[in-house]
């Protein structure tokens, strides 16, 4: 064995010294066959003697013709795969279904969705009975099915009967999303009944149909850059009344006449109309951390060339140098809600800052 080991050893060393062109070269053992089939041809088929009946044989691998090419010569290199193309990015509007039903997120604010919403009803021939923007909510009035545009008309299944739909929009659990839930009523033509609005849905398979027909819609005019009226977004979710005031101590603060879900909309609609910059927020304790040393971030708004050439981004240290860090606390008070500029928990901000603040906000939310 020892003997058999050290011959193999001397003829590795042997070839190493002599070269290796037997193993790696162009005629060697392990030569490079990537370009093989440049020269490849195909052969007459399999002949079967005489006398012998056999199936036909089809090729397994046939050759595919115009292959070999005589006008080719030296090595072909295989040319790299492509690489995949993105993932589409998954769109800004989603069903959502659970036990209790379904409905509609979107990855905008409510003030956005409450305008595209209501304009898609109304692109369709539905006529608005009311409206409550402070809640989030609007109905249609009873319509025929000839009334609607036909196509949503068959979707939903009325051409022979009436309909009427009711639209509620709340804030999603993450900030500038929104959840949009659909009821729809039946009727038969002609009727003259008028149920009352249940707590949960009766007919499935009809707001089933309208969300996913609003889903279409929304994702489309996204796509082609539709936008809305700003006056709308303020309608939805601008208090009926805004009063500054103070409390009991003197420290200045505002009130405001509606619920939280739509004064925690408006208060970040005017902090960032204000050019506040918020750094951080907290729904459940209703707090915005806030930076008044700092301008509100714009996404939208990208530097031009110049901009970019000759400014630097300021890095955290400077940031934090100048930051002057506040809280914008939220607090229910009956059916109103208040607002103040803290420094925290438990000290309030100066008066004379609290009261600039809030005048800004204030000028903000009408």
């Amino acid at each position: 064995m020892k003997r058999l080991a050290g011959l193999s050893t001397l003829a590795l060393m042997i070839s190493a010294t002599s070269g290796c062109g037997w193993l790696w070269g162009d005629d060697g053992y392990f030569r490079d066959r990537g370009s093989d089939y440049l020269q490849a041809h195909q052969v007459p088929p399999m002949q079967v003697p005489a006398g012998q009946q056999l199936r036909p044989l089809d090729p397994l691998l046939p050759i595919p013709h115009q292959v070999a090419d005589s006008r080719a010569a030296g090595k072909y290199d295989v040319p790299r795969p492509q690489p995949l193309q993105g993932a589409i990015q998954a769109s800004d509007f989603s069903v959502q279904s659970s036990e209790g039903g379904r409905w509609l997120v979107a990855l905008r604010s409510p003030a956005q969705v409450w305008a595209a919403t209501r304009q898609f009803f109304t692109d369709n021939g539905f006529a608005i009975d009311e409206e409550r923007p402070q809640t989030g909510e609007f109905s249609t009035a009873w319509q025929k099915g000839s009334e609607i545009n036909a196509a949503l008309a068959r979707s939903l299944g009325v051409q022979d009967g009436e309909a009427r739909v009711r639209v509620r929009i709340e804030p999603g659990v993450q900030r500038n999303t929104s959840e949009i839930f659909v009821l729809a009523l039946q009727r038969d033509s002609g009727s003259t009944a008028d149920p009352a609005w249940p707590e949960a849905s009766v007919n499935a398979e009809l707001d089933r149909a309208l969300l996913d027909e609003l889903q279409t819609a929304l994702s489309r005019s996204a796509d082609e850059g539709g936008s809305v009226s700003l006056l709308a977004e303020r309608d939805y979710d601008a208090p009926s009344r805004v009063v500054l005031t103070a409390d009991g101590s003197g420290n200045p603060m505002l009130t405001l006449d509606t619920d939280f879900d739509r004064a925690w909309s408006s208060i970040g609609r005017a902090l960032q109309a204000a050019d506040i910059k918020v750094d951080d927020l907290n729904r459940s304790l209703g707090v915005y951390y806030v930076n008044l040393a700092e301008g509100a971030d714009r996404p939208d708004e990208k530097p031009g060339f110049f901009s970019r050439l000759f400014s630097s981004k300021p890095d955290q240290e400077e940031i934090d140098a100048r930051a002057e860090r506040y809280q914008v606390r939220l607090t229910r008070a009956g059916e109103q809600i208040l607002v103040t500029l803290d420094r925290n928990i438990d000290t309030v901000a100066p008066a004379e800052v609290a009261r600039r603040v809030l005048e800004r906000l204030k000028e903000n939310l009408g």
